[in-house]
């Protein structure tokens, strides 16, 4: 997918200009993005409020939509100390002991993750301003942070901690990716029980270890693990390539081996996250005195999406002010029942769906499509993440849905955007395995594997949040509707761009070994800041005698930055570094603040 497509050369940003300073970390993805709406970055001195402060970005736009001002930091709901780079956020907020679970103690991700959803918030954040605007409102502020974005991208996990239950399904190290025969690593990937069933006994696995293994597998993208029983790695390192591949086509499963960054760097990339496809001339949008609370308000989202990345989109967009109106099958999401529950709901459900509206229709009869197409007639977005053709299938594919509703933003948040040939199911964990993820968030010492924290459907719902935001600009400049796509792919692509660049510059493109590994102590984990990794390491027998928090004021004491890795996300609402910030909502379940706070 290319730049955004445009008609008479209109890009949502076109006519604005931009000065950005900051960490690249924080800065280099939202800058990139501004500038690919058609954004220009301006000659001459920042704007008379300043530089951007210490440890923090700023991007100042202004031009034809106004102007209006972001800040980023590391730290924006912890104090200074404790979040002073993506080694310590990561360890503060719990994403250090979830990227962990896999292995059995916590471990950094060696890609810089939450600066990269942080820097996707920031453009989502100032699109958000600018709309306001140009709808009439009052907007000249953003500000976020990589903790906040760090939260965020937990919401799920977090949420589930704190519930009165109990998970349904055993918790501890393990997981894919299995290795065949040959050695070569791949990741095995089915919704379904019966496949994964008929894939272990195409290979002879044994029954009760197949019987074992579903549960685990099934709800790994849930507890960011998978303690799978030894007999099916045994029994997938037994067969060969041939014989796995074979197994996979006769069940239905799919199995994609681990694709080295060498590789993907040989592989054609895009220039954007997304792709903005103005609607022909004479389709114009409804026109409406909005109201001016948040910058959506007054505008309706039409959700039908499934698991994290869709319904993560939505919810952005309900924060932001939409009225999201959920459609759901007939007796309702399945996953509203996802144990662990608070109040009757899934934990999990409520971080992504908390405040929706909801209906159910049966989209597969022309009954159920009809309500449909009349309810997207009255909205401004429909949303979804169904698979590659349904759409179409339905007939409620952008054309369909166009011709009710003229000015409708159609928003599709897919697997791969249908960019890569012969590329495999679209699911978070395929992706990583295809794309060199793998390699990119771990250092050279450790094995490729993709995290089993859902890092691309979180990054894919921020990139499809923000593409919504760039199409209802331009809806706004044009008066015509806009369909968008957005891609887990992309997201793959975003986060291994730093890993990638290194390659192309003849540089080894894996962090070294023992990358943002935290340090022992006598009763937890500290986690130094990465310029202080190698001080820090220097201490580490000393460090191992001390309690967490006397290891972490011996390396403040000795000029370090350093903090503790949080380890028990149900005690995260009490830690002082987060200063009160996680509540419950009206169901008793954990939530996150809101990723960004507009003025």
């Amino acid at each position: 997918m290319g730049h955004p497509t445009t008609v008479r050369t209109i890009r949502p940003l076109d006519g604005v200009e931009f000065h950005a300073a900051g960490p690249s970390e924080l800065i280099a993805p939202a800058a990139a993005h501004l500038s690919a709406l058609g954004a220009a970055p301006a000659d001459g001195p920042a704007p008379a409020d300043g530089p951007a402060p210490s440890g923090a970005s700023r991007i100042a736009v202004g031009g034809a939509l106004g102007d209006v001002t972001a800040r980023t930091a590391w730290a924006d709901l912890c104090a200074a100390e404790d979040a002073v780079d993506e080694a310590t956020v990561q360890a503060a907020t719990g994403v250090m002991h979830l990227h962990g679970r896999r292995d059995g103690s916590p471990r950094g991700l060696a890609a810089e993750y939450t600066a990269t959803c942080a820097s996707v918030l920031t453009a989502q954040g100032l699109l958000a301003a600018l709309l306001a605007r140009a709808r009439g409102a009052t907007a000249s502020s953003v500000s976020t942070g990589a903790d906040r974005a760090a939260l965020l991208s937990v919401s799920q996990y977090l949420a589930a901690a704190g519930a009165p239950e109990a998970e349904a399904v055993p918790m501890g190290p393990g997981g894919p990716p299995f290795t065949a025969g040959d050695g070569a690593r791949f990741e095995l990937e089915t919704l379904d029980a019966g496949s994964w069933a008929a894939f272990w006994r195409a290979l002879d696995a044994p029954a009760e270890a197949v019987r074992a293994g579903w549960p685990p597998f099934q709800f790994r993208y849930a507890t960011a693990c998978a303690p799978l029983p030894e007999a099916l790695h045994t029994t997938a390192r037994a067969s060969s390539w041939e014989r796995l591949r074979h197994a996979a086509d006769v069940s239905g499963a799919q199995v994609c081996p681990l694709h080295t960054l060498a590789e993907r760097a040989g592989e054609p990339h895009t220039g954007a996250p997304w792709s903005l496809h103005p609607a022909d001339a004479g389709r114009t949008a409804p026109t409406g005195t909005p109201e001016t609370a948040r910058p959506l308000a007054g505008l309706t989202v039409l959700e039908a999406g499934r698991r994290i990345q869709a319904p993560l989109a939505a919810h952005l967009l309900g924060l932001l002010g939409a009225r999201v109106v959920r459609i759901e099958p007939p007796g309702g999401d399945p996953l509203r029942g996802m144990p662990p529950c608070t109040s009757g709901l899934s934990a999990r459900w409520l971080a992504l769906n908390r405040g929706k509206d909801a209906v159910q229709i049966d989209i597969k009869s022309p009954a159920g499509r009809a309500d449909l197409r009349d309810l997207a007639a009255r909205a401004d977005v429909f949303l979804h993440n169904w698979a590659p053709g349904k759409a179409e299938q339905l007939g409620l594919d952008a054309d369909g849905l166009g011709a009710v509703n003229p000015g409708l933003v159609y928003a599709h948040t897919s697997g791969w955007a249908g960019r890569l040939p012969d590329a495999p199911m679209g699911t978070d964990f395929m992706v990583q395995a295809r794309t060199g993820v793998g390699e990119a968030v771990r250092p050279a010492d450790e094995p490729a594997a993709p995290s089993l924290m859902t890092l691309l459907d979180v990054l894919g719902g921020l990139l499809g949040a923000e593409a919504v935001l760039a199409a209802l600009v331009l809806r706004e400049r044009t008066g015509r509707g806009v369909r968008a796509e957005s891609s887990l792919l992309a997201a793959a692509e975003l986060l291994t761009a730093p890993a990638l660049g290194r390659a192309a510059s003849g540089r080894a493109p894996r962090r070294p070994a023992g990358f943002r590994r935290p340090l022992r102590t006598a009763d937890g984990w500290i986690a130094p800041a990465d310029a202080d990794a190698a001080d820090a390491r220097s201490h580490s027998a000393r460090l191992r005698d001390l309690g967490t928090a006397e290891a972490v004021a011996e390396l403040r004491g000795l000029g370090l930055h350093a903090t503790a890795v949080s380890t028990d996300l149900a005690a995260l609402p009490d830690d002082p570094r987060l200063r009160g910030a996680l509540t419950r909502d009206a169901h008793g379940a954990l939530a996150v603040p809101t990723p960004w706070r507009l003025s």
